[in-house]
Parts: structure tokens; sequence; C-alpha cells
């Protein structure tokens, strides 16, 4: 699947849930119900930390989680 495809599939799985829900690749942090900033770093970085807050913050972990591991993305889900 291509990397377009996965930026896609990942903003709108985020726009579903009222948490925030943030990428963090190397020093940048990104919204990831932002496309435009998604285009930026997941082409650039290979692994990634998702940070999850909010009143939905476990469903979106969980959805989260098998979006990213659908387009094998490298990732963990930050314990806050």
């Amino acid at each position: 699947m291509s990397n377009n495809a996965a930026i896609v599939d990942i903003a709108q799985t985020a726009s579903q849930f009222n948490s925030s829900i943030v990428l963090q690749a190397d020093n940048k942090y990104i919204d990831v119900k932002s496309i435009l900033g998604l285009f930026t770093t997941l082409v650039s970085s290979q692994s990634y930390e998702l940070h999850v807050h909010g009143t939905d913050a476990e469903a979106a972990k969980k959805a989260m989680s098998e979006v990213f591991a659908k387009h094998n993305l490298n990732f963990t889900v930050v314990a806050e």
C-alpha cells in the first residue's frame, strides 16, 4: 500500500475521535488529523511515537494502533 493511502487512512481514522492524537517523529510533533502534517512527516522518519489524550483516548489508541500496523509503520503508543 502506498504512503498516500496510509496518510489518508490515518487522518480519517483520527478524525473519528475527540481526543488529541499527536505523532512524534524525531523532534517534530504532528497532529495526525492534519493530512499536510502527515505528508511531511511520514516520508522523513522511520519510527514514531503516538500521544493520545482525551475522553475517548483508549478507543483512539486501539484504532490508531490498528491503522499503523495495517500500513506496517513502526510506532509505539506512549503511556501518559
